[in-house]
């Protein structure tokens, strides 16, 4: 192996299994450019949530970066900077080590570890007041814009109380009477009273209650100026995959990014005199980490990152916000790794036009092996064994017309262990670990954060981060 060339290169060949660390840095330096004003109290907050994050997927989207662009991600680079206060957090609820993104976000937005699939309820039913609440209460502008349903369980944790995470349809319903002044993804299934099972249409009541809704990205544009409430739900489910997104000019056109969802949202409640608190969800990197896709799990975190420069932009001309840049739980262990082609194989995923879902979900089951390779060789630029192709498409066909469109029966831990032949990217399952997770803060409170936390001890700090009241005791 040509050990200079390699390292030049920049690339990391094996899995991204432990934290990133700073590059070498003087101390003192690193204190100086840290955005901190210990005592001082912020006026804002924005908590940016890499859903489902391992490591492997952080470290994995600063390669891509540094190789298409010759520049790391912003969250890599404030690290490298000693910019930013950073912790380990222990992400477990109270019933596993094992967490899901319900009582994950719910220990960040009611302070208490509770049950997977709750929200911020107990299992005896006891009530914790959501963070969001609180701020709004306190005269702030509050909101949630993520990638997934709005109704979804992070940006619900934030803002509800609900036994379950899983009525969506009650759950858009509960944010009604909230008046909470921009809530942004998808989640049309849950509001449109066309597909809602009890037929109501729940955009009419937040219209009727003063509720600008907007269903488009032209639409969010053009609406910028009001000082009306926000809804905005700009697809059927989740929004696209980033590298499907990129692709295609319609979606472009139509449906807004992570990061102008968040400058949108930045742009309207910045005008609140009193400040403003929001949560910004990169939701779909779980869900890709799920799916085993490297092409949807690269890209939605270089989305991610999008959001988090301008954020980041914000708080250093605004001098007063508070940044935190974390995620609730990893997700797949996913990671690069060794081989003599693990650069070249990298590098394959730069030209990745579609996600797999696209190749599995989005269109009509392939037919044959030859239909599947033409697809996936469209969609990623390389071509698959007829053997392989031909097990995936006998896998697909066993199942019925409705479960081929059911992301939980489809074939994609099969399609992922035949591609890594083609990135060199391997992933440990489909599902959450219970590993520590990386938490970065940077500016007012963020002096706060303690080199190890508890997930729930977020929700302290940032209430104390801006002098309001009404902690959680934390046992």
């Amino acid at each position: 192996m040509k050990r200079r060339s390699f390292f030049r290169q920049g690339a990391v060949a094996t899995m991204g299994a432990g934290l990133i660390l700073p590059g070498c840095v003087n101390l003192e330096e690193s204190k100086e450019k840290q955005s901190v004003d210990a005592g001082k109290k912020a006026k804002n907050i924005i908590f940016l949530v890499s859903d489902g994050m391992s490591t492997g997927t952080l470290t994995m989207a600063d390669h891509m970066l540094q190789r298409m662009k010759g520049k790391g991600s912003v969250w890599v680079d404030l690290i490298k900077q000693g910019r930013v206060k950073r912790s380990l957090m222990d992400t477990a609820s109270s019933d596993s080590l094992v967490t899901d993104s319900a009582a994950a976000g719910a220990a960040w937005g009611g302070g208490v570890r509770i049950p997977n699939g709750m929200l911020n309820m107990s299992a005896d039913g006891e009530k914790y007041k959501p963070i969001l609440q609180k701020f709004k209460e306190k005269g702030k502008a509050v909101g949630c814009v993520t990638t997934v349903p709005i109704t979804h369980a992070t940006p619900a944790s934030f803002c509800i109380n609900h036994h379950t995470r899983k009525e969506q349809d009650v759950i858009a319903e509960k944010y009604l009477p909230l008046k909470f002044d921009v809530l942004m993804g998808g989640g049309d299934k849950y509001f449109n009273g066309e597909k809602r099972k009890d037929a109501t249409d729940i955009y009419d009541k937040f219209s009727n209650s003063g509720y600008k809704v907007f269903r488009s990205k032209p639409q969010m544009q053009a609406g910028s100026s009001s000082d009306a409430p926000v809804l905005g739900v700009f697809d059927e489910n989740a929004l696209p995959y980033s590298v499907d997104h990129n692709t295609d000019k319609e979606k472009k056109n139509n449906i807004p990014s992570l990061a102008e969802m968040t400058q949108f949202a930045i742009d309207k409640m910045k005008r609140n005199p009193n400040g403003f608190v929001m949560q910004v969800e990169g939701g779909k990197v779980d869900w890709a980490a799920h799916g085993n896709d490297v092409g949807g799990l690269i890209f939605d975190q270089i989305a991610f990152d999008d959001a988090v420069k301008v954020a980041l932009d914000f708080a250093e001309k605004d001098k007063e916000t508070l940044v935190i840049i974390t995620t609730d739980h990893g997700n797949a262990n996913p990671g690069l790794y060794y081989g003599s082609k693990a650069n070249d194989n990298f590098d394959n995923i730069q030209n990745f036009k579609h996600s797999n879902e696209w190749i599995l979900v989005q269109n009509d089951a392939p037919a044959n092996a030859a239909q599947l390779i033409e697809r996936i060789e469209f969609a990623h630029g390389y071509a698959i064994g007829k053997d392989a192709a031909s097990e995936l498409v006998k896998h697909i066909q066993s199942l019925s017309k409705e479960d081929q469109k059911d992301p939980y029966k489809l074939p994609f831990e099969k399609l992922a262990m035949v591609q890594r032949e083609h990135t060199s990217v391997h992933f440990g399952g489909l599902h959450h670990t219970s590993d520590f997770v990386e938490v970065s803060a940077l500016g007012p409170g963020s002096e706060l954060l303690n080199p190890f936390v508890l997930n729930t001890e977020l929700h302290n700090l940032m209430l104390e981060a801006c002098g309001v009241g009404q902690k959680v005791k934390i046992s």
